[in-house]
Parts: C-alpha cells; structure tokens; sequence
C-alpha cells in the first residue's frame, strides 16, 4: 500500500504510466481497425479455438491478428529480425562483430540493420499469413484477388508493423516498462478477462440449472481451474526468480600498493533466455508453411506440413504421434541453452574478470574461470529448459487430449503467461528505482 502511495506522490513516475496508457489506448484502437480490403468475420473464432503458428503471431501482435487489423502484424517481425542480428554477430559475419564492439555508434547501426531487416520479413509475413488465412477460409477478400490487391494489403500490414515499433520506442523512452513487451503485455491481459469468463460461463452457468449435483460439480470444476491458474503463475514467478549466485572478489588498490578486495556475487538466472527461445522456434516451425504459401495453396495444404504444426496428430504407421510437438520441444529446449550461453557468454565473462582483476574464490583465473562459469550455466539453464518447455507446451497438451472439449481458449500456461509475468517483475523493478532515485533527490536536496 506505501508502494502505491509513493507511485502516486512521484510525479514523474505517473506522467510515465499516463503516457504508456495513452500510447496503449492508441495501440487498442489501431488492433480494432481491419485491413481494408478483408472480411475478417470469421478470423476472431477460428483464432480463439487455435493452438497453431498464426495464434503465437496472434500473441505476439498484442491480440492485433485476430481482427485482422492494421497492426496484426505486431513487433513479431522486429522480434525474429533483433534475434537474428544478434546470432550473426556472434562471430559470423565481421562487419556485425566489429560493429557490437564499437560501443554506442556500433549499436546505432546494428539497430538501423535490424529495422531494415524488420522491413524485409514483415513482407515476407504478410504475404505468409494472408495466403494461410485464405486457404484456411479465415479470411477473404472484398475486392478482386490480384497482384495490386496483395501489394496493397502488404503495404498496409508492413506499415502497421513499422507503426507498432515506433509506438513501443515511445513507451521505452518515454513511458514505463520495456515498449515492445508492454506491447504484447497488454493484448494478453486483455484477453484473459474474457478466459475467465468463458470458463465460468462453461462450467458454472451451464449447469446451474441442471441439479444441485452438477452445480456443485461446475463450481468445483472452476474453483480448480481458477487454483489451477494461480499455482502455474506462481511456478513461473519462481522460475523467473529464481537465480544461482556465484561469490566474486573484486581486488582494488588504495593508498599506493595496499590492496583491497570487495565481494560482490554473479547472479545467473534459471531462465537467462526468457522467452526467446519460444520465439525462435515459433519462427523455425512457421517457415515450411510460408514457404509453401509462396509455391501454391495445394502446396500449403500438403499433408507433410502437419508434421510442423504442433497442435496436430499424425498417423505414423497406425499410431498418432505429435511431431510438431516434439519438434517444438526439442528447438525450445536446444534454443535455451544457445541463448543462455549468449547472453552470459563465459569466454567474455572470463576474460573481463582477468582484465578487471577480478576472480571467483578457489578457481584460477582464465580458462579454469570460462569452464567453471560455463558448468554451472548449462546446470542451472538445463532447470530453465525444461521449465521453459514444460510452460510452453503445457496449453499444446491440454488441447491435444481434449481437457477442454472443442473451446481451446481455456488452455492454461503458455507464451504469454511467462511474458506478462516477466513484464509485471520488469515493471515492479522499475517503478522502485525510480521512486527510490526520487527519494535520492529529495535527501540530497534537503541537505
């Protein structure tokens, strides 16, 4: 409750929030507004009952896909394209390796790469998503199919998605929380109202006038839904929490040749890829399909493309077997310990340690520090990969046995889950640093 009395109190930190809000308003209203050119009626059911690619796009443009609107491409192109400049500079290209050296110019011009890049594959997007949609029938169009029809629409999608990627600059720079995934936080929580509503209309209005027997039942079902619920949030706060702490000592000088050394400790999170992982091997699976929606509709409607598809069952010599699934699993899991070994880096870590005369008590600097820091990375991470597996194919599951009957909508975990929990904690840090620095101010000024 002081936590809130302070938020209000700092002016600064609620101009941010009433500025994130306003950009948020804008985002809503751009996601309600359909692509001229497209009957979308049906577009919303059909991604509400779906568990496939589409659905995670749906997801990722903050809700915009399911009306088909001019944002339905969302960040999804910015996402895929900062993912894959950071690989490429890891090394494989040069140029991009020198410039993530050169400090501030050198990640200007890696940013302006990446937004070209971005350009690139929201074409290529939403030429893939209108050729699914159209031979899925979740979508058609209200004017002559032709050339000038799809560039058009693509223009449109392409633009919505460069607009989208200005709007979360604003929110980062001059709103509150990370833009892009305040973007995506707020189509998932505004969502999840209508989840819960859908699960109280299934369970407890549809049977209270059946007997006080199946009543009971209805209300039980619901209560353990909504517990349900609560454990898997709470399980991915942990997981988000959760960090493996190695001892350092920092050797100082002070006073000519005395020495001095500081403790400090290297924090490394069970899940250091977030949701990253999740993302990339979306994108891998998404390929085949766009791929064939270049070639023909037969072709996107080809029987060895199920095997991609991880919300689908395919019959393997009399058995049905989830490939898409497995595959799915199997990218996630490999993605986790790839990215996790970026983002710390135990050769780099090991050499900055050497250079600032620092060193992790009993182990000797160098090579002994890289293989130390990258043994204890690839334990804690393989905790994060099969956490991260386990949330992400958790909805998959549920809807693959038939939980939830034909209404896939109620399937709990996933994506999102783990991006608004990470987007709450990014958020709840952020706003006590900056009360915290207003409190700083206001000491030093009354001194």
């Amino acid at each position: 409750m002081k936590k809130f009395i302070d938020i209000f109190k700092n002016k600064e930190v609620v101009n941010r929030i009433f500025f994130t809000i306003m950009i948020l308003f804008v985002f809503r209203i751009g996601s309600a507004i359909t692509v001229p050119g497209i009957d979308a009626s049906t577009l919303q059911d059909q991604m509400a009952s779906s568990n496939n690619m589409l659905a995670l796009m749906n997801l990722l443009g903050g809700g915009a896909l399911s009306n088909f609107s001019v944002f339905a491409l969302g960040v999804s192109p910015y996402i895929t394209a900062q993912i894959i400049i950071q690989l490429l500079s890891m090394d494989v290209l040069p140029a991009l390796t020198e410039l993530n050296r050169q400090g501030q110019y050198g990640r200007k011009k890696i940013e302006m790469a990446t937004r070209y890049l971005s350009l690139l594959l929201a074409a290529v997007q939403a030429y893939g998503i209108i050729q699914t949609a159209l031979n899925t029938e979740w979508i058609s169009f209200t004017f002559e199919e032709n050339f000038v029809s799809y560039l058009y629409i693509i223009t449109v999608m392409v633009a919505g998605s460069m607009l989208v990627i200005w709007l979360g600059d604003q929110i980062t720079s001059k709103g509150i929380g990370n833009g892009i995934s305040m973007i995506i936080f707020a189509g998932i929580v505004a969502s999840l109202p209508n989840q819960i509503a859908t699960a109280f209309d299934k369970w407890v209005i549809t049977n209270w006038n059946l007997g006080s027997a199946e009543t009971t039942k209805g209300v039980f079902q619901f209560i353990l839904y909504i517990a349900s619920f609560i454990l898997i949030i709470a399980f991915v706060v942990f997981i988000e929490l959760s960090r493996r702490k190695i001892p350092v000592q920092h050797a100082t000088r002070s006073g000519g040749s005395e020495k001095l050394t500081k403790a400090s400790f290297l924090p490394i999170k069970i899940n250091s890829a977030g949701v990253i992982p999740v993302i990339f091997a979306s994108s891998i699976l998404m390929a085949p399909s766009i791929i064939a929606s270049f070639i023909s509709a037969d072709a996107l409607n080809a029987e060895w493309l199920k095997v991609f598809s991880y919300n689908e069952l395919v019959d393997t010599g009399g058995v049905m077997m989830p490939w898409g699934l497995i595959i799915y699993m199997v990218l996630v899991f490999a993605f986790t310990f790839f990215y996790a070994n970026l983002q710390i880096n135990p050769e780099n870590l090991a050499n900055n340690f050497q250079k600032n005369g620092s060193y992790i008590p009993g182990i000797r600097p160098g090579i002994e520090t890289e293989r130390y820091v990258r043994k204890v990375l690839n334990r804690v991470t393989l905790i994060g990969a099969i956490s991260l597996c386990f949330i992400s194919a958790l909805p998959v599951i549920l809807t693959l046995s038939g939980v939830f009957g034909d209404d896939n909508s109620l399937a709990l975990g996933g994506t999102g889950l783990i991006i608004v929990v990470g987007v709450c904690l990014e958020l709840n840090n952020q706003i006590s640093g900056l009360i915290a620095g207003k409190s700083y101010d206001e000491v030093i000024g009354g001194m």
